[in-house]
């Protein structure tokens, strides 16, 4: 490719942009995949890249699904993959040819990536220990990294954690939602999470089968170092009211900064939302999203989340408690705290609950509250 590059460049100082001109017919498509279909010569490829390195809006982003999410356009555009800043090659049907050619190119030029986003391919195990060699080399300042649903196990979460532990100073969020690291790989990750280096400010977790056990670790680890994380998301793992009981005591450490918490599907009942929302009341000024969905708060968790919301130094602005089994008494509290001066709750979800006819004529009532600060609210 660099010999191409480099015939491009004789034939722009001859004034010869036939095949130039060529390739920017398709790139001046405005639909996504504007490759898709398209039978490109060799000579056409060249072009392709040497127009796309002097991009500087692509070299700055660079998405493959714009083009052709396939293989083989993977591999045609790896010089610009490689001098690319961040990368998107998420639903790209990347197989362990494509995956090994990919991380060889982002080795042998790994300090300008800061963000790569390698979700819905399927690297499994093998793909990722290549990945975790990119990860641990010294040059590596990656800042954010989107893996969800790449068939990751104990042992590829085993492998890139080791790589992160390595050089751990510069990955600012990592989302790992939808494999399977279980509760040994969150163990390990657990480790990297109490390193003093460690950065991590959005650490995404979602349906990663995280039980009491794996929870436990990781909650205590970041109760040891809670000073940078200001985004969770455990949904669809089952730490139970223990887990959350534990989680409670990160929340209520004054040097959490906690700003977003997604907890829906996760197996919290009266007693669990009960020790979440005492901590919240301890440290309320930083969480501004909390998220509920599909656990039991019941009528009376609601009233404790009711009173936190009408607590001046509550920040909260969005809250979603989507099938929460809250009825017309918990709903009257809700609506109660929403009117006083104090609340900051510009967003309310409460679908599939049971406010009944009058808590949903309080609520339509409620948005015409001058008081009220709701902008958007789902009955």
């Amino acid at each position: 490719p660099e010999k191409s590059i480099n015939l491009f460049h004789c034939l722009n100082e001859l004034n010869d942009r036939s095949l130039e001109q060529e390739v920017q017919t398709y790139l001046s498509r405005t639909d996504d995949r504007r490759l898709s279909g398209v039978n490109l010569s060799a000579a056409q490829w060249s072009a392709l890249v040497f127009v796309l390195l002097n991009s500087e809006e692509e070299l700055d982003e660079f998405t493959l699904r714009k083009y052709d999410p396939s293989e083989k356009c993977l591999l045609r555009l790896l010089p610009v993959i490689k001098a690319s800043r961040k990368i998107d090659l998420s639903n790209c049907f990347i197989t362990q040819k494509g995956w090994s050619a990919l991380i060889s190119a982002l080795r042998s030029n790994p300090s300008h990536l800061t963000e790569l986003n390698l979700s819905e391919n399927k690297p499994g195990d093998s793909g990722v220990k290549l990945l975790s060699a990119l990860l641990e080399d010294p040059h590596c300042k990656l800042k954010k990294l989107q893996l969800v649903n790449c068939s990751i196990g104990e042992e590829g979460c085993a492998a890139l954690i080791s790589a992160l532990r390595s050089n751990p100073s510069h990955l600012t969020e990592l989302n790992l939602s939808f494999n399977k690291p279980g509760d040994s790989g969150v163990k390990l990750l657990s480790a990297l999470l109490e390193d003093p280096h460690c950065k991590l400010e959005k650490l995404l977790l979602s349906y990663s089968s995280i039980g009491e056990e794996g929870c436990a670790a990781l909650i205590s680890a970041l109760r040891s170092n809670p000073s940078h994380l200001t985004e969770l998301d455990l949904r669809g793992n089952t730490p139970g009211d223990s887990g959350v009981k534990l989680l409670s005591a990160l929340l209520e450490d004054p040097h959490c900064k906690l700003e977003k918490l997604e907890l829906s599907y996760c197996s919290i009942g009266e007693e669990g939302c009960a020790a979440l929302i005492s901590a919240l009341r301890l440290n309320p000024s930083h969480l501004t999203e909390l998220d509920l969905s599909y656990n039991t708060p019941g009528d009376s968790g609601v009233k404790l989340l009711s009173a936190l919301l009408e607590d001046p130094h509550c920040k909260l602005k969005k809250l979603e408690l989507y099938n929460c089994s809250i009825g017309e008494e918990g709903c009257a509290a809700l609506i109660s705290a929403l009117r006083s001066n104090s609340s900051h709750l510009t967003e309310l979800n409460l679908r599939l609950n049971k406010p009944g006819d009058s808590g949903k004529k309080l609520l339509s009532a409620l948005l015409e509250d001058p008081h009220c600060k709701l902008k958007k609210l789902d009955i």
